[in-house]
């Protein structure tokens, strides 16, 4: 490993930095965006429970809203019951904004690692473009500069697009698991709301 670095170069350092960070927001995300952590699976029934038993004082609230991404969109529905449906409405999506933010963290900075390590992976080629040009005396040219020039050039452009495809790949998936949850907390909200009205109607 440490004699493909020195055949790469200086430039595979920032290559280097740039996949370190690109896999630190991977794992994180996979650790933060999983489906029993954003949307446990029983709380939409036992908040409904909740509801129905008329047990949705305060501290239930407020625990509901630390539980989980769903539970504070749900908490939020919760603290407008008595408003009319429009008010309802109106601040579960302003909370849904913000939880949609919170899970959408990090993923530009994931799509900037796609984007960039191709071109981080370019200007090495670059480098080793000069080296091999330098290479080249009057006298005739170094082959052991040659080479360097070459696997300088090769290497970077390489580890570059071998970043950049998990970097794109991972981000398209986050991104769609978000949406995912998003489309679901939708879901869970409205049929939380409608279950007031009906309460409240009667």
């Amino acid at each position: 490993m440490l004699d493909l670095i020195h055949a790469a170069g200086w430039p595979i350092w920032l290559l280097i930095c740039t996949s370190v960070l690109g896999l630190a927001i991977i794992i994180e995300r996979f650790l933060s965006l999983r489906e029993g952590r954003v949307l446990p699976s029983r709380l939409s029934s036992q908040v409904l429970e909740v509801v129905r038993q008329r047990n949705d004082d305060s501290d239930a609230i407020i625990r509901l809203a630390g539980s989980s991404p769903l539970g504070r969109v749900l908490a939020e529905v919760l603290v407008h019951r008595h408003d009319t449906p429009r008010n309802r409405q109106i601040a579960a999506e302003d909370v849904g904004k913000d939880v949609a933010h919170q899970l959408n963290r990090y993923l530009p900075g994931l799509a900037t690692i796609a984007v960039v390590a191709p071109l981080l992976g370019l200007f090495g080629t670059v480098v080793g473009m000069i080296e091999i040009f330098a290479s080249y005396t009057p006298d005739g040219g170094d082959p052991a500069q040659l080479a360097r020039g070459i696997s300088i050039a090769l290497y970077n452009t390489a580890f570059g697009i071998i970043i950049a495809i998990p970097a794109l790949v991972f981000h398209r998936y986050f991104r769609s698991r978000v949406d995912h949850f998003l489309h679901r907390m939708e879901r869970e909200a409205s049929s939380l709301s409608r279950l007031l009205d009906r309460g409240a109607a009667q």
